[in-house]
């Protein structure tokens, strides 16, 4: 193999600068040209790739988002839009790629080593949603991001005497609740994975203020819902003072940590050594801090693990 692609597909997350300089940077050194395919799968049809040298990826390590950019692409799910694709792939010779992406992004790279195309996958999602991998790329930046804010609300909160609802990304995956939550103390930590009636959770706060709780924390996923329904109940059910704040896309943003930085490095260049061996079809995954590939289709029937532990811990922390 002598040429091979990378592409962002999906959502950005910080990190996938750090995993596309890897990529060409170990392509590189190993006597391999490497092309960017801007757009996803969209510039993978429409031919938007260029060859990077060594130059062309310095100085994002730092950097949030993605240079290649990312975009969805619907002509890509169809059979002849993935037969245009492939056209492409030939044309520049490019004979292996490697995506950065969640699950949706992984599902392309399969349809492409099913018609014989090798493709390697990485996992770039702030959510922690993908299976047998302990972390994604952007989580851990994502999570810092939120910790950071809630920090300060939290300051506010002591100041006003107020409960706070924060609301953060997640909508099937409560990992940046969970673990933010824990982080910083929350009373309340919502999940889609744990539901939770209001009623319970008024009695908590309720038992706060009893004891002398000036102001309360409650992080919601935004799979349980918006946080200002949550604001509405807990108004209605006890009267209380509630102030919302919903973190939104701040979270994707940002210049990655140095644990994302170092995992994107890790993950990209063992993807270019899965091409190179002749692996198709695989994830790259982080498991007990070692880098391990997963057959993506076998990925795909699975759901990302629940931390019961970690659950019952913050419970156990927040009474």
């Amino acid at each position: 193999m002598k040429k091979i692609g990378v592409l962002t597909s999906g959502g950005d997350a910080p990190g996938m600068n750090a995993a596309i300089r890897a990529v060409v940077r170990s392509g590189i050194y190993r006597g391999v040209e490497v092309y960017g395919i801007y757009h996803g799968y969209k510039g993978l049809i429409t031919g938007n790739i260029k060859k990077l040298d060594v130059a062309d990826v310095g100085d994002i390590v730092q950097r949030g988002g993605t240079i290649l950019y990312t975009a969805r692409c619907e002509e890509f799910k169809t059979e002849e839009g993935r037969a245009i694709a492939i056209q492409q792939l030939k044309k520049f010779g490019i004979e292996g790629l490697v995506v950065i992406g969640g699950d949706g992004s992984f599902m392309g790279g399969v349809k492409l080593t099913q018609l014989g195309f090798p493709t390697i996958g990485i996992p770039g999602t702030i959510d922690n949603d993908i299976p047998e991998t302990d972390f994604t790329l952007g989580f851990d930046t994502a999570l810092n991001t939120i910790i950071d804010a809630i920090d300060k609300i939290r300051d506010t909160a002591t100041s006003h005497e107020r409960q706070f609802i924060v609301e953060v990304m997640g909508r099937g995956c409560g990992d940046l609740a969970l673990w933010s939550g824990l982080a910083d103390g929350a009373e309340t930590i919502m999940l889609p994975e744990k539901k939770e009636d209001l009623d319970t959770i008024v009695e908590r706060l309720n038992r706060g203020i009893e004891r002398g709780k000036k102001h309360s924390i409650i992080v919601v996923a935004e799979g349980v819902g918006s946080a200002y329904d949550v604001a509405k109940e807990i108004k209605s059910k006890a009267n209380m003072d509630t102030r919302v704040t919903v973190l939104g896309h701040v979270q994707r943003g940002g210049s990655p940590t140095a644990f994302d930085r170092v995992l994107a490095s890790r993950m990209g260049s063992k993807a270019v050594e899965l091409l190179l061996n002749g692996d198709k079809g695989k994830m790259i995954a982080i498991q007990n801090n070692k880098i391990v590939a997963h057959d993506i289709l076998d990925l795909l029937t699975k759901k990302h693990g629940f931390d019961e532990n970690l659950y019952t811990l913050a419970k156990e922390l927040s009474i």
